[in-house]
């Protein structure tokens, strides 16, 4: 009956020990997990952190390329565009060009309207010490002679010294080797105005009448004696007037009205 009892009683206590073990092992387990779970949120969150950080930039890398892609597009078509605008400006450019030099020609045959002419562009130039000829783009073909005067909007250029049947050579009134028997246009003194060595916009006036009264800023032009140029073509303008201790050796400097550096556009008198 004793040993009954105490059985009992050992059995009670050995149960009540093993529900304390279980709470306090329950207890236990609970309370390291929480810090198990602390520990590792202390060292896996910024890791995932990092990560996610990660994926946002990759994700923000993916627009970036992508917005250098659509860039790039953009300024292959701008630069097509662009382009394109060059293009249209270079042709307007050469319409321009045309326009103007079919302008010329029509105000260069206004003014002469008087001779029958042919248009001519330069297209060679030979403007040296000893020479002052230039090439044009008309011949035989085109009606052209030795002889026939060639003038510019502003003037007297000179006359075609020879010919193939789509060019002639012109020798201007600044060739050394070419005299024009002019006149003073205020006075009608004949004068003769020649090419000089030293300086290819200018000619010098010779054989001025000892009576003349020749003045700074008057007017040359063509006396139409000779044969070869027109009366009336306006030549230049007297610069100077040098006097010497012969009167008959006195001379005046011309400037030419034609600037033969920048002369493009020419008229063939032919008739």
């Amino acid at each position: 009956m004793y040993k009954s009892k105490k059985s009992g009683i050992i059995g009670i206590v050995i149960t009540v020990i093993v529900l304390i073990v279980i709470v306090v092992l329950t207890n236990t387990n609970i309370n390291q997990v929480s810090y198990l779970e602390k520990i590792c949120n202390v060292f896996v969150m910024p890791i995932q952190n990092g990560f996610t950080y990660l994926k946002n930039k990759l994700s923000g890398n993916d627009n970036f390329f992508a917005d250098m892609e659509t860039l790039k597009a953009e300024n292959e078509e701008l630069k097509k565009q662009n382009s394109e605008l060059e293009q249209s400006l270079r042709e307007l450019e050469i319409i321009k060009a045309e326009n103007e030099t079919l302008k010329e020609y029509v105000d260069l045959k206004d003014k002469y309207k008087d001779y029958t002419t042919v248009p001519a562009d330069v297209i060679n130039r030979d403007i040296s010490n000893y020479s002052s000829t230039i090439i044009i783009n008309v011949g035989s073909d085109d009606g052209i002679k030795e002889d026939m005067t060639v003038i510019a909007d502003a003037g007297l250029v000179g006359h075609v010294i020879s010919v193939t049947s789509n060019t002639a050579k012109v020798q201007t009134i600044v060739d050394t080797a070419t005299a024009v028997t002019s006149k003073i246009s205020t006075t009608e003194d004949t004068i003769v105005v020649q090419g000089t060595l030293d300086d290819k916009t200018s000619l010098r006036a010779t054989f001025i009448p000892t009576d003349a009264v020749v003045l700074q800023g008057d007017s040359v032009e063509t006396s139409g004696i000779g044969g070869i140029y027109p009366k009336g073509i306006h030549i230049g303008t007297i610069r100077e007037v040098v006097n010497t201790s012969n009167i008959t050796d006195r001379y005046a400097i011309v400037d030419t009205a034609v600037d033969f550096t920048k002369l493009n556009t020419v008229l063939v008198i032919t008739n």
